[in-house]
């Protein structure tokens, strides 16, 4: 698993994830699964839709998910923990300032969009040649329309 129970440790307490859960192990896991599989879904491009082929990065989710320790993209593991700190806190803020966790959850939120349709990139990344792949046309897509209005006020 890309994250690990003590990986919260960076975004919250032991103490306030002990009182949240009340020692349930099983909610940690919880939260640790759904904030990795929330960050792939915005790190995987759906390559069967053209609008993805249009030069921008394809990451390699797998590659980038299967590292372990220290080999893993800090910026990427960074996300994922508060990702799974606002999971955790969602269910009882006990001694956390919920707005700040919010705010950071929000801006997480953020990037990852910027990171998903290609306004931000993470040159550490691994990156999947989709060029090679047998399955695809390679057809580029096409758009076409008009300029933006201009106003001359």
């Amino acid at each position: 698993m890309f994250l690990q129970p003590e990986d919260l440790k960076n975004s919250i307490y032991n103490y306030q994830v002990s009182q949240i859960t009340e020692g349930d192990d099983s909610i940690i896991i919880q939260a640790l699964q759904a904030a990795e599989q929330e960050c792939r879904s915005y790190l995987e491009a759906n390559i069967n839709i053209k609008q993805n082929q249009d030069g921008r990065f394809i990451y390699d989710v797998e590659n980038i998910f299967n590292k372990t320790g220290p080999s893993r993209n800090a910026l990427i593991l960074q996300y994922c923990i508060t990702i799974a700190k606002w999971y955790i806190v969602e269910l009882c803020n006990a001694d956390v300032i919920m707005e700040q966790a919010k705010d950071r959850y929000d801006r997480v939120m953020t990037n990852l969009k910027a990171l998903s349709n290609g306004s931000s990139t993470l040159g550490s990344l691994p990156i999947k040649n989709i060029e090679d792949d047998p399955n695809l046309d390679n057809v580029k897509p096409f758009s076409f329309g008009s300029r933006k209005k201009f106003n001359h006020e």
